[in-house]
């Protein structure tokens, strides 16, 4: 069941509730957007609405669209499913494939993909993750490794690896010399810098945008 590439959004594009349009001074194209976005959040964006329903493209929306790509990369970062076929006689798959089906219903197949990362979330299921990522390939989505997209540069304007990998290795620092305050500093800085610091067993620190 070959989905990718088989839709196209073709109903009016709106820009915060308005029509876009040259003479509004709303008017943009793909090439701009993909300089403050990744490609994957935009095509995550679009596939989140029906294909003849009006697309109201925002940054609020897009970014919305970044935070729940977000939840689903997470989902699969401690399982690492690696390349898989899908099930599809398992019983998600048979309603993403019937919402698909049914003249591409892809917010209906998307929710789908986010009831299986809960599954994934709440028990770990291995065989939840594998075909959370499977599916979500005949989408053309989650095709990353989680690690590569979680630490992505994907947030224009965002601090670069090495200045998070820095301020890991100071507060790391600070923590040893048991000022607790500035290790405090640092996490919260980087909070706001939308990075997000999670504490391993044995002192290692993973990272992730936030």
């Amino acid at each position: 069941k070959p989905f990718v590439n088989m839709w196209m959004h073709n109903g009016f594009v709106r820009v915060n509730d308005e029509k876009m349009s040259k003479s509004l001074g709303n008017f943009f194209t793909i090439r701009d957007v993909l300089k403050e976005y990744d490609a994957e959040v935009v095509r995550f964006f679009i596939l989140r609405a029906h294909y003849r329903s009006p697309l109201n493209y925002s940054d609020a929306h897009l970014d919305d669209a970044r935070h729940a790509l977000t939840r689903l990369y997470t989902a699969l970062k401690e399982t690492q499913p690696g390349g898989c076929a899908v099930d599809w006689d398992e019983p998600h798959a048979k309603r993403f494939a019937d919402a698909m089906t049914d003249d591409f219903n892809t917010p209906i197949a998307v929710s789908v993909l986010f009831d299986l990362a809960s599954e994934v979330n709440r028990a770990g299921a291995v065989a939840a993750a594998h075909q959370l990522k499977a599916l979500a390939g005949t989408l053309g989505l989650l095709e990353r490794d989680p690690h590569t997209f979680l630490q992505g540069g994907h947030i224009a304007g965002s601090l670069s690896g090495e200045q998070i990998e820095a301020q890991i290795v100071a507060r790391k620092t600070a923590k040893a010399e048991r000022n607790f305050a500035e290790a405090d500093r640092i996490r919260a800085e980087l909070l706001a810098a939308g990075v997000v610091l999670e504490d391993k067993p044995g002192g290692a620190t993973e990272w992730r945008r936030a």
